[in-house]
């Protein structure tokens, strides 16, 4: 199993920026083929100071392995989710990969 996570930092000057960034992965991203699982949402408000809430929007796949991660990487719909979504959409990303 490989889990390839994502957290988003939004443009805050758009208040649309949320529902589009989710909108666009269920629509680009969701089809690739070789996600095993596929997990996108809004931050949860938390009481608990360890909780990091500077985000907007977190994705979270999984894939049988490495390799696959790979190819969802090169994925035409993933590329194109990074010029049509992701840099109009967000200031920042922060990611995590591990297997």
């Amino acid at each position: 199993m490989f889990s390839h996570v994502v957290i988003f930092w939004t443009d805050s000057s758009n208040p649309r920026a949320t529902d589009e960034l989710l909108a666009g992965m269920e629509r680009y991203l969701k089809p690739i083929p070789g996600i095993r699982h596929f997990h996108a949402g809004r931050v949860i408000p938390s009481h608990r100071e360890v909780v990091d809430q500077s985000y907007q929007v977190a994705l979270n796949l999984s894939f049988d392995d490495a390799a696959a991660q790979d190819a969802y990487q090169v994925h035409p719909l993933h590329l194109e989710f990074m010029e049509r979504v992701f840099k109009p959409l967000c200031r920042q990303v922060r990611i995590y990969d591990f297997a």
